[in-house]
């Protein structure tokens, strides 16, 4: 009985879990429908809701969006919209400081979160899974010396929280390794491990370093 019951609940709690996740997201976006006048809700058109249609609506405001903000006038009223928010004071500090984040997490251009690291934390000869974020700036390079690199060490199964470290170049290894898969490994708590894959053959020394 234990062994089904266990067997059951393997199956039902991802699904659980997944359905309480989409309800709480498609929820979320529904709130858009308040952007809309009372007249065109779904209530109102055809007297009853209709699960996910903010989630239409959401997306269809971030395509505009994106659309408008591509061509010349719209990135002026952005470049608008940014100095008039310069001009407050708390404002000003919360936007940029997110901005910068998403701007180098989203960035086509960009390094954040795009390779998957092994590093040697939290103390020599134990080993972690981390990100690498990019290199440290600023006069936190007059106080380093040789090459560092800046890194986000995750925690699990949160792996929205974690550690900000610069480390020595040469003492972080890059991983054959997507960063999905990478996530998954770090929420799963070393369960549901990766695959091995073989390595080809080559000169360089076994560790590489990004």
């Amino acid at each position: 009985m234990k062994r089904y019951f266990l067997t059951g609940l393997l199956i039902w709690v991802p699904l659980a879990i997944t359905a309480w996740v989409l309800s709480l997201i498609v929820n979320t976006m529904d709130q858009s429908l308040q952007l809309l006048p009372t007249a065109v809700h779904p209530q109102t058109l055809f007297g009853f809701n209709i699960p996910g249609a903010g989630v239409i609506l959401t997306l269809a405001i971030i395509l505009l969006t994106g659309l408008l903000a591509a061509n010349f006038v719209g990135q002026r009223l952005v470049i608008w919209w940014e100095r008039l928010l310069a001009r407050i004071p708390v404002v000003n500090s919360i936007y940029h400081s997110v901005k910068q984040v998403s701007d180098t997490l989203f960035s086509s251009s960009g390094n954040a979160f795009r390779k998957a690291l092994l590093i040697e934390y939290p103390r020599q000869g134990s080993w972690t899974i981390a990100f690498l974020t990019g290199k440290p700036g600023g006069d936190v390079l007059n106080h380093l010396q040789g090459e560092h690199v800046s890194v986000y060490v995750p925690t699990t199964p949160n792996p929205t929280s974690g550690f900000f470290l610069m480390l020595p170049k040469n003492e972080v290894i890059e991983l054959d390794m997507d960063v999905d898969v990478a996530l998954k490994y770090i929420i799963s708590m070393g369960v549901v491990a990766p695959l091995a894959r073989t390595r080809r053959p080559s000169s360089a020394p076994k560790n590489q370093h990004p």
